[in-house]
């Protein structure tokens, strides 16, 4: 018996599995600098993929992970964000919200596509392609240590923090 849940169609898009080395990237933030992993070697990075700036479900996941920033980066975590929107959006977002963690722009989806976090997913009985809210926690040796997909907006940086073993 397979568990659906896990079960891929033969077009999925890939899924990172812990162990696997994260995918590199540079990619423009909100503030107008590039940003890439590399620059964060040797730490510990959680990095989230979410649809669409300032939306509601984007907003409360986004306004979540800033609310938990200080116990996040006290366990040592980095938090990066990414999304397809532009720099300006990006930009525009986190000064609406008091976001001071990087936002990235990924407008043509290479990065979302190395994570896995682009494909087709079920929008209300529809199948769409799209963003897939996905969240990779990357270890020091920038390794995946989790690969999320498909999480909830809602209640998800409590349950990450749960499954780091962060107060």
């Amino acid at each position: 018996m397979t568990d659906s849940s896990t079960t891929t169609a033969p077009d999925a898009p890939l899924r990172l599995q812990p162990g696997e080395t994260a995918p590199s990237f540079t990619l423009p933030s909100s503030a107008g600098t590039p940003v890439s992993l590399a620059d964060f070697a040797g730490s510990k990075v959680i990095l989230y993929f979410y649809p669409a700036a300032m939306t509601p479900g984007c907003t409360t996941q986004a306004c979540d992970f800033r609310d938990s920033l200080g116990s996040l980066q006290g366990a040592g975590y980095t938090v990066l964000g990414i999304s397809k929107d532009s720099p300006d959006k990006l930009a525009a977002f986190a000064e609406r919200d008091g976001l001071t963690f990087p936002l990235l722009s990924d407008e043509d989806l290479t990065v979302h596509k190395a994570y896995g976090a682009y494909g087709d997913k079920n929008s209300y009985g529809r199948i769409i392609t799209g963003v897939l809210r996905s969240t990779f926690v990357i270890d020091e040796k920038g390794a995946i240590e989790l690969a999320l997909y498909n999480v909830k907006a809602t209640g998800h940086v409590a349950s990450l923090r749960k499954k780091l073993g962060i107060a």
